[in-house]
């Protein structure tokens, strides 16, 4: 067994669930509603008087900019997910995030499914994405969520032995595909959220169809509406649960 695999193991009362719960994550992390009644610390479940505002596979340039604007008119912070790679294009956008006071979690350093890599190319990758964030922020990140939301044994693993906290999602505005509007993507997050629930929105088309994000910046105004209406404050993950 590998030094950090030996780490994690012994890394106090929480890391056997975690290795129990391991095997079967990739496909738990497939089937949302089951995944948020069996494991709903990993869906982003929280506080009933809250929503997590969380974005992914950014900082770009060409959009990014229009999410902080809106964040920031409506006063709302939000947790970013940054892929490594698109970090390295702009530090200075995402050092920028960061001193406006939005929360910034890796989502890697390619957006590449973790089941599929093996455990030093899946430590690596996380320790390099999490190094460039904590260099560029000047704050060690602690949140990580795996590309497509399928994390491995390797994932949690490395997550353990680098004191990351995987989280998902309960609810998304499928924001990503061609055939998306602002309409359908609030449609789609509003069906299925609730109080403690966790948003997933994309602030960049890296990984989807080109100019989906504009889906996502449409739908915002209308899903922090919809909360307001239902008496749901919106803000980052580390305001998410009590501790």
């Amino acid at each position: 067994m590998s030094s950090s695999a030996n780490t994690a193991l012994r890394m106090g009362r929480y890391a056997l669930p975690a290795l129990a719960a391991m095997q079967c994550a990739p496909a738990l992390t497939a089937l949302g509603p089951l995944r948020t009644k069996l494991l709903p610390r990993l869906s982003g479940a929280g506080r009933p008087d809250h929503v997590a505002l969380t974005f992914d596979d950014g900082p770009d340039p060409l959009s990014t900019p229009f999410f902080l604007r809106l964040l920031d008119a409506h006063g709302i912070r939000a947790t970013f997910f940054v892929l490594g790679s698109m970090s390295r294009r702009s530090p200075g956008l995402l050092r920028d995030m960061a001193a406006a006071g939005h929360e910034i979690g890796i989502h890697g350093w390619h957006h590449r499914p973790l089941p599929l890599r093996g455990p030093k190319a899946t430590f690596g990758e996380l320790r390099r994405a999490r190094d460039f964030v904590a260099d560029v922020t000047g704050e060690m990140p602690r949140l990580f969520r795996p590309p497509y939301g399928a994390m491995s044994t390797a994932a949690h693993l490395a997550t353990l032995s680098m004191g990351l906290t995987p989280v998902l999602w309960t609810t998304w505005g499928r924001d990503w595909t061609r055939q998306a509007t602002a309409e359908s993507v609030h449609r789609t997050v509003i069906a299925r959220l609730s109080g403690g629930g966790t948003i997933l929105l994309h602030d960049s088309d890296v990984t989807s169809a080109p100019g989906a994000w504009r889906s996502a910046l449409g739908a915002l105004p209308m899903i922090i509406d919809t909360c307001g209406e239902r008496g749901l404050r919106i803000g980052p993950l580390r305001s998410h649960t009590p501790c």
